[in-house]
This record gives structure tokens, sequence and C-alpha cells, in this order.
């Protein structure tokens, strides 16, 4: 019996060694937020998304750190971690994981440009929701690089608060993301 439980563990093991080294990954994708009002533009960028994506199945999860985005004033990241907006103490990621639809579409043996469709749950200050977004595939030489943008509606609906007073239209409701990573085989 004892033999039969450390085999079936080597067996484990090593299967997991196997799908972790036919994963790809990223620890500096690029997410850049986006919104648009009449009274002002805001734009942050955070330069340390990291990603997953396994090409067997398909799945991919991509985590960004709230506290990380780069604001162009200093008072806009502020604001931006506060309790009232992101509190990113208390919810310190937004995640995203899910599945490419498509997956039949895309070979990461070749070289190539692929279209995708990825369904999954966003998860933003606490508050998950699903969602079906497109995205670029682009292999190179074994690296991927994957592109997207799309829009967040409803901010509030995931909880984040908006600016009180003067400046309670200074932020759309509508925030558009921009999403970039640089993928390579590895190991989480």
């Amino acid at each position: 019996m004892k033999k039969a439980i450390l085999s079936l563990t080597l067996v484990s093991s090593i299967v997991f060694a196997v799908n972790a080294q036919n994963r790809y990954i990223t620890r500096t994708g690029q997410a850049t937020i986006f919104s648009h009002t009449v009274a002002e533009d805001i734009t942050a960028t955070n330069n340390t998304v990291t990603g997953i994506i396994n090409p067997s199945t398909g799945e991919v999860a991509i985590a960004v750190p709230v506290q990380s985005f780069q604001f162009e004033k200093a008072l806009m990241q502020e604001h931006f971690n506060s309790p009232h907006f992101m509190d990113s103490k208390q919810f310190p990621r937004i995640t995203l994981k899910g599945k490419i639809n498509n997956l039949s579409a895309v070979d990461f043996t070749k070289n190539g440009k692929y279209a995708v469709d990825v369904t999954g749950d966003l998860t933003i200050r606490g508050t998950t929701k699903p969602v079906t977004e497109k995205a670029n595939i682009e292999i190179n030489n074994g690296k991927v690089t994957v592109t997207s943008k799309f829009i967040v509606k409803e901010i509030g609906s995931y909880g984040v608060g908006k600016p009180k007073g003067s400046k309670k239209d200074n932020v759309s409701d509508d925030i558009q993301v921009t999403y970039v990573g640089s993928y390579e085989k590895g190991d989480e």
C-alpha cells in the first residue's frame, strides 16, 4: 500500500511539473485604465500584472495589484487607493480567471496571430461578475504576446465609489482597459 501511495505521489509530482512547464507566464504585463468625462481624462498604468495561460486547457488567470497603478497626479493615486474608491488595502488585486473559448483556433507551436474570445470571472473590489472579452494572441518563436482592449461597464456595480461634491462627474461609469502581456514558458 505504501508503495502504491508513493508511486501515485511521484506520478502526480511529475504530471504537475510537466503541466507547469507547459504554461506560459508573465510577471510584467501592463494594464492601463482610462476614464473619459467632460471634466477630465484620467489614465493610470500598471506594469506588474501577472498572468498564466495553459495552452492545453485554455485556462487563463490574470492578477493586477491595485496599488501598482501609477497616475499622473499623486492626489489621483491617493484617491484611487482610498477606502471610498478601490480600497486597495482590503482588496489588493483585480483578478480575471477564465478560459479561451476558441482554443482550437490557436496553435501555440506555430508563429502567427490569433483572435480569441475569453470567458471568465472578473473580480474587482471583492465583487465577481462574468465577462466575455476579445483578445489577440501572437506567437513568435515560442513567446506569446496577449493584447486586449475592453470596457468595464458600470464600475460602481463592483462596489467602486466615485468622488463626491464638485468632483463627482470626474470619473466615468465605464472604464476602458488595455492589457498587454508578454508570456514565456515557465513554472509558477
